[in-house]
């Protein structure tokens, strides 16, 4: 089976250095010797961080992979690959349905089926962590909401913050939306009403 090796560096001084990106690049070696892949390149990416797959380096795999000329990529840890939950997802979806990922340190090869299983629960314990981390945020803004607090962006007409960053009522404002409905109340278009409150 023909593979590619895939290692990652986040600082520039790593890449000086190399000592990472030489440590990852033999344990790779020394994965394929041991079972029998063949290893067609090693991309690196150097000084690059993994929020986003936004990298020269990783791209390059990822059309080879789409390409077919090679069927699988090793890293020597997942973190190597990407930390965005988000991404992983889009490749275990979208990549690695067709080609096989394999990951030294967890002991992932997909060619399996422990190894498709243990790829199944990181995605699995993945996606539950995103439902819950927006469960989270979406009651705590609930809860902010229904006790007056700003849950940010811009603050809606006839309201303002106070010094704690709370919404309060902007008195002006309140009274513009007043006129605003008294002169909806005599079936005037917006476009006239606007026309009339800018003649004021």
């Amino acid at each position: 089976m023909k593979v590619i090796g895939y290692v990652r560096v986040s600082t520039t001084k790593q890449v000086q250095f190399g000592l990472s990106l030489e440590a990852q690049q033999q344990k790779i070696r020394q994965y394929c010797e041991l079972y029998d892949l063949d290893l067609v390149q090693i991309i690196v990416d150097g000084g690059e961080s993994a929020e986003t797959l936004n990298r020269k380096g990783i791209q390059e795999a990822i059309d080879l992979l789409e390409s077919n000329e090679v069927s699988g990529l090793i890293v020597t840890k997942l973190d190597r690959l990407t930390r965005s939950i988000k991404d992983l997802n889009y490749l275990l979806e979208n990549l690695f349905k067709k080609a096989s990922l394999f990951s030294v340190s967890e002991l992932i090869d997909t060619r399996s089926p422990s190894g498709r299983l243990v790829l199944n629960i990181l995605t699995s314990v993945s996606q539950w962590e995103r439902e819950t981390i927006s469960e989270r945020v979406k009651e705590s803004l609930r809860s902010k909401r229904s006790n007056g607090e700003y849950t940010g962006g811009k603050t809606p007409l006839g309201w303002k913050l106070d010094e704690k960053g709370n919404e309060v009522p902007d008195n002006e404002e309140q009274e513009l939306i007043d006129v605003v409905r008294g002169l909806r109340s005599y079936d005037l278009t917006y476009e006239l009403i606007a026309r009339k409150l800018t003649e004021s």
